[in-house]
């Protein structure tokens, strides 16, 4: 039977934030036989080149974030922590300028906010959010996907306004954006009815990676024009029931597609709960191919 629907959930603030980064990056090899595909560089709005990962950090830390963990591949942990925690060797740390040496103290300092765990075996993006069942330790948190990166169109960031829908939602809220049907095999889809205004959605059901026959007979979405749909933007706001939805797959080995994936548990975390979609005022910006990336290096230094 369904849990009753309660806004309870509205009066505890979100302080945490999960981003998984364990992916293999097999659509970026060989450089991803190097190094992360999180810890690509790409070249910010200040013109300051940095790893993609410290662009989702800040995304969340601006947002008011108090915590920030990183799902990493053990191999890899070093990597990101020799980047979040350890200060530029001397000789290098002299050669910077003052600018630069005052930035490195504000890596430090962000890097004070983050914290990783780790995911051994590669079973799905389910998998990876379900590592970090302990971490999270029973708060709604903020899911950010590790190869998107956001630019808001307003003031507010685009994490911020997922804070700000789920303060008067009061339950899980998943960041939305409108999405041509050539483009939905890359993206998580998603459908309902229109809440308080032409951004806000009750959702009623979500899809994982649809064809366009089955968008176009499931996941329309009234008053969008033909060929238009609703992805998932790569941000959600979740409540810890979550980590239950997921637990009953691993436990009872429930894969698909081989892997132990997050939309079937947002499905039923919506029918238990209630979900809301909320239309982004902005842009992601994706770095899992080759030629994405080539043209985010070139969108995200002016967004």
């Amino acid at each position: 039977m369904p849990k009753q629907k309660s806004g309870i959930r509205s009066k505890i603030r979100v302080r945490k934030a999960l981003i998984p980064a364990a992916g293999l990056g097999t659509r970026v090899f060989p450089s991803s036989k190097i190094t992360r595909k999180e810890l690509f560089p790409i070249i910010d709005h200040d013109g300051r080149a940095k790893p993609i990962i410290m662009c989702i950090v800040e995304e969340a830390a601006q947002a008011g974030i108090e915590e920030i963990c990183l799902i990493v591949q053990s191999a890899d942990r070093p990597l990101f922590e020799d980047f979040f925690y350890a200060p530029p060797r001397t000789e290098i740390f002299n050669k910077l300028s003052d600018e630069d040496q005052e930035y490195s103290h504000y890596l430090l300092e962000l890097g004070n906010r983050v914290t990783f765990v780790t995911q051994d075996s590669q079973d799905g993006f389910g998998h990876a959010v379900y590592c970090a069942r302990e971490w999270i330790n029973g708060e709604p948190f903020l899911l950010m996907l590790g190869d998107h990166i956001y630019a808001s169109d307003i003031e507010t960031s685009c994490a911020g306004q997922m804070l700000d829908t789920y303060d008067r939602a009061g339950h899980s809220v998943v960041g939305l954006k409108v999405t041509p049907e050539q483009e939905l095999h890359l993206f998580g889809c998603a459908t309902g009815t229109w809440g308080e205004d032409d951004s806000i959605l009750t959702i009623t059901r979500f899809a994982e990676k649809p064809g366009i026959a089955y968008a176009r007979e499931h996941l329309h979405v009234d008053g969008l024009e033909k060929g238009l749909f609703l992805t998932v933007f790569g941000q959600y706001v979740l409540t810890p029931e979550i980590f239950e939805y997921i637990e009953e797959n691993v436990i009872h080995n429930q894969r698909e597609a081989g892997e132990f994936q997050l939309t079937s548990c947002l499905d039923t975390l919506r029918r238990d709960q209630g979900f809301t979609g909320v239309i982004i005022k902005g842009r992601r910006f994706d770095i899992g191919t080759p030629d994405v990336y080539r043209q985010t290096m070139i969108d995200f230094r002016n967004a």
